[in-house]
């Protein structure tokens, strides 16, 4: 997208050095790193809100427990630097009404909950993320972004504008993401591979529309 600021870190630099000494990083670095971290931890919480209860209720310690594991990690890697990150905070269904009613109303499967959550909370994770490696999204962006997508979404709009939706097909790319890690700790998840083949498939009819 073409963000100022983008090439302001090394990203893979800073992998090198978390591996080597997570401990030693610059305050640009650990500012990156422990807010990815405190991120991470805090989104799959109000992402499982989103979806239907069996899914939240199967996930919920488990994602309770990952996130203590991430806050110490983040606590630890900013306070060897001596910086102050903040965790973000994610909509949750509660929170959202999308075209006059409630986030939920309109939308019911697995996969229009899962997109729709994808499409809002990653939207989220990023703004907080590059706010923290000094990229500058612009706001009327991020704005323009959550409302034509909820819209979409979950409710009455039946398109996307083009920066919106070029914007939206890089936010669905996780799907490398989510496959790196099932395959970097050996799961086999079916799970996983469940995420993986929804995040691809939107990202691939964005890309195509």
């Amino acid at each position: 997208m073409g963000f100022e600021g983008a090439d302001a870190l090394d990203g893979t630099r800073i992998a090198a050095d978390l591996r080597e000494d997570p401990l030693g990083l610059s305050p640009a670095a650990a500012r990156s790193v422990a807010a990815t971290l405190l991120a991470d931890g805090r989104f799959s919480e109000p992402y499982c809100e989103w979806l239907p209860t069996w899914y939240e209720l199967g996930l919920i310690a488990p994602v309770r427990y990952g996130e203590w594991r991430l806050r110490r990690v983040a606590a630890a890697v900013a306070d060897a630097a001596a910086v102050t990150v903040a965790a973000p905070r994610f909509s949750r269904p509660r929170d959202v009404t999308i075209d006059g009613r409630p986030a939920l109303a309109r939308v019911s499967g697995f996969r229009e909950r899962f997109l729709l959550a994808d499409a809002l909370l990653h939207l989220e994770w990023f703004d907080h993320a590059a706010a923290a490696d000094g990229v500058e999204v612009p706001a009327a962006l991020v704005d323009r972004t959550r409302q034509e997508s909820l819209s979409y979404y979950g409710g009455d709009r039946d398109r996307l504008s083009e920066p919106v939706r070029r914007f939206q097909r890089l936010l669905f790319a996780d799907d490398a993401w989510v496959r790196r890690v099932d395959e970097s700790y050996g799961l086999d998840s079916r799970l996983f591979g469940l995420w993986e083949r929804l995040l691809r498939a939107e990202r691939e009819r964005l890309a195509s529309a």
